[in-house]
């Protein structure tokens, strides 16, 4: 049974969209056991639509517990910390948070924070956050930096399996997407492999593309009459200058988990689908939007160590792990593409019209305007 959300928030496939593939029980990254998600969402007067997201691949007992993991970055105009060490050791053992651009060294802070005050042990070593962002700019007033380390630590004691609230919630709050109010937006697909089930999940963090793009499941959303402030006006003035940003500027980050035994070449490889997904809802990838990735897997728990040895090494001390063979990817791969492309349209559907910053509006793809293009059987 797929979880639905409420009459006034109804996902895609409740608006008579129709996707490939199976999904699990939520139809969320959180179908992958023991990954939690959890939010702060800042909302305060005219200029505050912001926040942040915590997404932990093994739950908050198990921070600092690794697991293979791989980034992969479409276009370089973004951040996401901590992938240097993703990319020494195809391993991840810190929670993944999202958040907005000017946000990123309180919230990296905030998880240091919290690791120390809840877990000192793992503490006690190194602690490298993965923390990543979109600029939520139009909306909000990025420089009144309103997003703390406080935040970030609720973010963590928030998370929790289950149902995740999609749209203008956590880092998603006050980010537009195809020059819709976008945000967040999650799917996962089940795959059968020998006797077992294994779950692919993606959670999107999208503010990305242009009106004209948009196309969900092949149908082109171009004849939409639904108002675009982005291109009626120059909203963006700097020292004076009139500039407009490009049609397509932003960002989407993407969080991809798999209980399947993966490793971390093989979370690259997953990682390196995403884009596949992401296109087909229309984007070309601008040059002004960080397209970052990130692929994990909770499966071959207790390998992938990296701690300070504590004694001399004997016949136990090997790291033994499985995989899937890479000749059997392929279903994984379909896999990311299709929960991809669903969170993306997840996104922008289960979401509602904001008004923020100096009176800037952004108007959510409207109810009546999916049904219109995909008419319930």
């Amino acid at each position: 049974m797929i979880k639905e959300t409420s009459a006034e928030k109804p996902r895609a496939r409740e608006l008579g969209i129709t996707f490939s593939g199976l999904v699990g029980a939520n139809n969320a990254i959180t179908d992958i056991p023991g990954v939690e998600v959890g939010y702060v969402t800042k909302i305060a007067g005219q200029n505050i639509r912001t926040g942040v997201t915590a997404i932990l691949p093994r739950g908050k007992a198990e921070i600092g517990m690794p697991c293979a993991a791989a980034f992969y970055s479409l276009n370089g105009n973004g951040e996401m910390t901590g992938t240097i060490w993703i990319e020494e050791s195809g391993t991840l053992s810190m929670p993944i948070m999202i958040t907005n651009t000017h946000a990123v060294g309180k919230v990296h802070s905030g998880v240091v924070a919290w690791v120390v005050e809840h877990l000192p042990v793992v503490a006690a070593q190194w602690l490298l956050p993965v923390v990543a962002e979109t600029w939520d700019g139009y909306l909000n007033e990025i420089n009144l930096l309103a997003v703390t380390e406080e935040d970030a630590k609720a973010a963590i004691d928030n998370a929790k399996p289950g149902p995740v609230e999609e749209g203008s919630v956590g880092g998603g709050t006050g980010m537009n997407c195809y020059q819709y109010k976008g945000g967040n937006g999650t799917s996962s697909r089940i795959v059968k492999y020998a006797e077992k089930d294994y779950t692919v999940g993606a959670f999107v963090q999208a503010n990305f593309g242009s009106r004209a793009e948009l196309t969900i499941t092949g149908v082109s959303m171009a004849d939409s009459n639904i108002p675009n402030p982005f291109s009626e006006h120059n909203w963006l003035e700097v020292d004076n200058e009139m500039i407009t940003p490009p049609q397509g500027a932003g960002s989407v980050i993407v969080i991809i988990a798999t209980d399947a035994p993966l490793l971390p070449n093989q979370c690259k490889a997953l990682a390196k689908r995403v884009p596949l997904g992401l296109a087909r809802t229309g984007t070309a990838g601008s040059h002004f939007s960080g397209d970052i990735f990130l692929a994990f897997s909770t499966a071959n728990k207790g390998s992938f160590q990296s701690k300070f040895p504590n004694s001399n090494s004997n016949e136990s001390d090997y790291d033994i792990s499985r995989s899937i063979p890479w000749g059997e990817m392929d279903s994984f791969y379909t896999a990311t593409v299709q929960a991809v492309e669903e969170a993306v349209v997840n996104a922008l559907v289960v979401n509602q019209d904001m008004e923020g910053r100096d009176g800037h509006k952004s108007y959510a793809i409207t109810r009546e305007f999916i049904e219109s293009k995909f008419k319930k059987a």
